[in-house]
């Protein structure tokens, strides 16, 4: 029976070899059959992980945020030609992407998966936090109106308060700063903070403050992919 290996992906524009294992990078080359979020990314990752000039001999299958369910079932017939490798546009596939639907298909249909070693912006980030990695959640993105975004975040930070937890969450880059703002706004005084954005990547950063702290600092965030997390 053939298999689905989850390749993980750069967090940003750098080298696979720079944050994937060898034993990833040795895999890539020996599939052509692939179902990737967006062609164009995947492309040029295929060809900087080792298939260059062989991109035109491969099977590339789109699945993301627009997929139909009965695409699903179409992608399925993948695996009577051979193992496939599943691509998310950065980090680890199926974590808070659209391939988890293809994912669990397989566990449905009995066909082997194979999570490979990457980079995850999520667990880099708490790692990295010093806030409490025993008890935390992963909470997606933030509404994007601002009186209910103002509003999930009260609510996170209560829970973080009663739960003693870490409260992970992403935003779309755009929106980082008008997100950031809200938390300063909304959220208590001694809350912890912790912004990770362009993990991995040569402009990366990385500080928990708390509320109060970050109001002094004056931080633009800009257009950058970034992880928040807060631990009231």
């Amino acid at each position: 029976m053939n298999r689905l290996y989850l390749i993980p992906t750069p967090l940003g524009d750098c080298a696979p070899g720079d944050v994937l294992p060898r034993s990833v990078t040795s895999i890539i080359p020996e599939l052509r059959i692939f179902v990737v979020e967006e062609l164009r990314t995947a492309r040029r990752f295929l060809s900087s992980a080792g298939l260059k000039g062989r991109i035109d001999e491969l099977e590339l299958h789109t699945l993301n945020e627009h997929s139909a369910p009965q695409e699903i079932s179409e992608l399925m017939k993948l695996f009577g030609k051979g193992d496939v490798g599943l691509l998310s546009e950065a980090g680890l596939p199926a974590v808070a992407d659209p391939g988890a639907a293809l994912v669990a298909e397989c566990h449905r249909q009995d066909i082997e998966v194979l999570p490979l070693v990457g980079p995850s912006s999520l667990m880099l980030a708490l790692m990295g936090s010093g806030l409490d990695g025993q008890s935390f959640a992963f909470r997606g993105y933030m509404p994007a109106k601002t009186d209910e975004r103002r509003a999930a975040l009260r609510n996170v930070e209560k829970q973080s308060s009663a739960l003693r937890q870490s409260q992970i969450f992403i935003e779309t880059p755009y929106r980082n700063d008008a997100l950031f703002a809200d938390m300063l706004g909304v959220l208590s005084p001694a809350t912890r903070i912790c912004v990770a954005a362009d993990l991995t990547l040569p402009g990366q950063f990385l500080k928990t403050r708390t509320v109060e702290q970050w109001k002094r600092l004056d931080l633009h965030i800009g257009k950058r992919p970034c992880v928040f997390i807060i631990l009231a």
